[in-house]
């Protein structure tokens, strides 16, 4: 089958001039996503002092991105498979821009609702269409290795420049500023892209199936937010029945999708080992990380009295460990297996986690420094592999479909893991004693109850802050070692279910 990527006159080429400038542009949109994903934490203590959420608007304001996201993965990979995934690309990009303005210059809780629930919408078509664009730019497979390595590592990047970045700015302007540093890096990648990138698409796609994209979103929506609401409030009738609509849709989009010519998802991919191991153990290490990075960023501020840039200068190992080994693993995993590669990275992940078990509120950066480098270095090897694995188990036609899945599963990954380890962290946390004087909303979260030690005689505070930060830390060491378990039993599955498997198996 001729390429739809190479010009009408030179089909079958095998290297295209310009496609390192095109990767340039590709990673200037997953830089986009990662650092926006990692701003809005920095500065909900702010959005909520100036707009006045409730509570479960606050929730809605941090998790409505993720939902969306989640549900949209799959449908918009393959719209860039039917429609072209440059197109899809840059005008999701364009979006993105746009909407990050209305995110900062939201008014009220219900405009920031619903400006982050549109940016989920733009987000998600980015990731798939760069990685399926890598796939169709990039025919030799060692090339190809390469440039999923430097797409890992700019996300990898992205996280750590996201709250250095959005540290100074919440120091220096307002919490809108966070969300406009997107605009110049839109700018750059529309008008750079539109020259640069070339169009791809499946050339027999067949019809874009609406019903399908209508049950994978009420099905993503419906589980990632039972999921959250269970581990927050536990089972209720709600969570329950948003559980039970959320799997049903799932069951009936599988069942549509196996029935269809042309499916949005062709479910035969999962019948390829490797592929169907390779988004295992993305979806596992996900779960097993995400719990834990997510309350260690909570730990260096609430904790250890960090400020929000230092905080974010204190993670910058792991993004540094994931931007040297992701650059590297495709080397590594050529001169040695996939499997040794993706299962030593989620070894030495599970092992760093495990360091975690003996921390307390006095642990000195080295131990931290040191576990998150090797957090970072683990996850930069297994990730890029994966993610290779995944893009050369599919024809090119199918890339961006199958790039959402993989994305697809990082997403429903960090949700449970958050909701799963988080629980472990909350149930622990709320535990502790409370001195007397102080406000029962103290056990609802760590942060609350430094809010409320502000308002306490010095001596209430002093021991309010000593138990709940005790309390706290005991929850994350709880999680690290569940997080650790998690770990060490994916990278045996892994170990199994990517033998024999290679990268170099498809041009």
């Amino acid at each position: 089958m001729t390429s739809t990527l190479q010009p009408v006159t030179t089909p079958g080429a095998v290297k295209r001039p310009g496609r390192w400038l095109a990767l340039s542009v590709l990673v200037l949109a997953v830089l986009l996503v990662a650092v926006d994903a990692t701003v809005l934490g920095l500065a909900t203590p702010y959005i909520s002092e100036d707009l006045g959420p409730s509570g479960t608007q606050l929730l809605w304001i941090g998790d409505v991105y993720s939902f969306v996201i989640a549900g949209l993965l799959v449908s918009m990979g393959s719209l860039g498979d039917r429609i072209g995934r440059k197109r899809i690309l840059l005008g999701g990009a364009t979006a993105f821009g746009l909407i990050s303005v209305l995110n900062a210059y939201a008014t009220t809780p219900e405009m920031m609702i619903a400006a982050r629930a549109l940016l989920g919408v733009a987000g998600a078509t980015l990731m798939p269409a760069t990685l399926a664009l890598i796939r169709n730019l990039f025919h030799d497979p060692r090339e190809r290795s390469l440039a999923v390595g430097i797409w890992g590592a700019t996300a990898s990047a992205g996280t750590a420049v996201g709250p250095l970045v959005g540290g100074f700015l919440l120091e220096h302007f307002w919490w809108g500023s966070v969300f406009l540093i997107n605009l110049p890096v839109m700018v750059v990648l529309v008008l750079v892209g539109v020259r640069t990138l070339p169009e791809s698409r499946d050339p027999a796609p067949g019809p874009w199936d609406l019903a399908g994209v209508l049950l994978s979103l009420v099905g993503m929506i419906g589980v990632v937010y039972a999921v959250k609401e269970a581990a927050a409030h536990g089972f209720t009738r709600s969570t329950f029945t948003a559980g039970v609509l959320g799997a049903a849709a799932l069951y009936g989009f599988v069942r549509r999708q196996l029935r269809l010519p042309a499916p949005l998802l062709d479910m035969r991919l999962f019948r390829n080992r490797g592929f169907s191991g390779a988004v295992l153990a993305d979806l596992l290490t996900v779960l097993g990380m995400s719990g834990l990075v997510f309350f260690l960023s909570q730990y260096l501020q609430l904790v250890q009295g960090r400020r929000p840039f230092e905080a974010g200068l204190a993670e910058l190992p792991a993004a540094l460990g994931a931007v040297a080994a992701g650059l590297v693993a495709g080397r590594a995993a050529r001169r040695f297996s996939v499997r040794a590669v993706v299962s030593g990275g989620l070894t030495a992940i599970g092992l760093a986690l495990a360091a975690l078990t003996v921390i307390d509120e006095t642990t000195g950066y080295p131990l931290l420094g040191a576990a998150l480098l090797l957090v970072g270095v683990g996850a930069g090897f297994s990730f890029t592999v994966t993610a290779d694995v995944i893009l050369s188990s599919v024809p090119k036609e199918q890339a961006g479909a199958a790039s959402a899945v993989s994305e697809t599963a990082y997403e429903l990954g960090a949700a449970l893991g958050i909701a799963v380890l988080g629980s472990i962290v909350t149930g622990v946390y709320r535990g502790f004693a409370v001195p007397a004087g102080a406000p029962a909303e103290v056990h609802e979260s760590l942060g609350g109850a430094v809010e409320a030690a502000g308002h306490l005689p010095p001596t209430t505070a002093h021991e309010l802050l000593a138990s709940a930060r005790e309390s706290f830390t005991e929850g994350l060491t709880l999680a690290a070692g569940a997080g650790a378990a998690v770990l060490l039993a994916t990278a045996l599955t892994a170990w199994f279910m990517l033998r024999n498997e290679r990268l170099d198996n498809r041009p």
